[in-house]
């Protein structure tokens, strides 16, 4: 198969397959980078939710920055998955985590879309060696998992599968940084990604937490907040612990406290996700949400990390 036949800087018209809070969130995003998004879903109705979400978006969006030729205006909703990519240069598939949906849609959208077009999923945890086994041209499909909310977060993780060829992946990781985003390119699938998996070890540990009766939703959440967190943005957790050792780095760290690596400190295994464990984390959450809709949270959210943003730009800049 031949490679993509336009520059990722010269594309302008993207396909988003899949509206749901990812796929809303790419949305919202490239329209904010000014692309044309033409957006379809099989959904009833998606259209009125769709543009909910953009709208709930926007301020963030404007707050950042806008730019050239960025509207809203530019959001076309297809009527069939043939309309919507039939004449994209770049496909985003955001579909919900089911394999079998996964490999049947990703397939659909491969013997839909032109030639040479590179095809990205939004999967969280699939490889795409397993989802693009029906796919007629596998060898441009990749992942392009990027964390939520997609329109405010930078990071996008992209990795091809065992059919993909080189160039697909190059192409999307040159593309997905024009359009603004902070790119990992992985040099091999694993199961998770990066991200997810750290993030979810901090998951389940929380989760076992809960069920013990060790620690409530609000402890744990301000252990973060107000811990580790405030260091994560800058540094990440394997320079953070390279400074725990102080002038002698991470070889004093590891030398120091390698031992309690074998302490009982987490459980990554995860607990049984029993009826009262669900009931207590949804609790726990509205307890800590303290009367705040789901609008409210994510308004919030998107203030706070931007000023973070911003803060660490700021860092960033000031020592180049």
């Amino acid at each position: 198969m031949n490679e993509h036949t336009s520059s990722p800087g010269s594309v302008r018209r993207v396909a988003c397959i899949g509206a749901g809070v990812i796929g809303g969130g790419w949305v919202a995003h490239f329209l904010a980078r000014g692309y044309q998004v033409t957006a379809w879903d099989p959904a009833p109705e998606f259209e009125a939710k769709l543009r909910r979400l953009v709208d709930a978006a926007w301020p963030a969006l404007t707050e950042l920055g806008l730019s050239a030729g960025a509207s809203r205006d530019n959001l076309v909703i297809a009527a069939t998955l043939q309309d919507a990519v039939a004449d994209a240069e770049f496909v985003q598939e955001s579909a919900p985590e089911d394999l079998a949906l996964k490999r049947d849609l990703l397939a659909r959208i491969d013997a839909a879309t032109p030639a040479g077009v590179v095809i990205s999923s939004s999967t969280s945890g699939y490889g795409m060696t397993e989802m693009q086994v029906d796919c007629p041209t596998p060898q441009r499909l990749v992942v392009g998992h990027p964390f939520n909310p997609p329109y405010l977060i930078p990071l996008v993780e992209v990795v091809g599968g065992e059919r993909t060829e080189p160039w697909a992946v190059r192409w999307a990781s040159e593309f997905f940084e024009v359009a603004g985003k902070s790119v990992i390119t992985m040099d091999r699938e694993v199961p998770g990604f990066i991200a997810n998996r750290l993030q979810e070890a901090i998951w389940r540990e929380a989760l076992h937490m809960v069920a013990n009766g060790e620690a409530t939703v609000e402890q744990i959440d301000a252990s973060i907040t107000e811990g580790p967190g405030l260091r994560w943005p800058l540094l990440g957790p394997c320079l953070t612990f390279h400074l725990a050792g102080g002038e002698g780095g991470m070889a004093h760290m590891l030398d120091h406290f390698g031992p309690s690596l074998k302490s009982p400190w987490t459980r990554l295994e995860a607990p049984e996700l029993t009826t009262e464990l669900r009931d207590a984390m949804v609790r726990g959450c509205e307890e800590a949400a303290d009367g705040r809709s789901i609008a409210e949270l994510v308004a919030d959210r998107d203030r706070a990390v931007i000023a973070v943003m911003r803060a660490v730009d700021e860092v960033r800049r000031g020592r180049s």
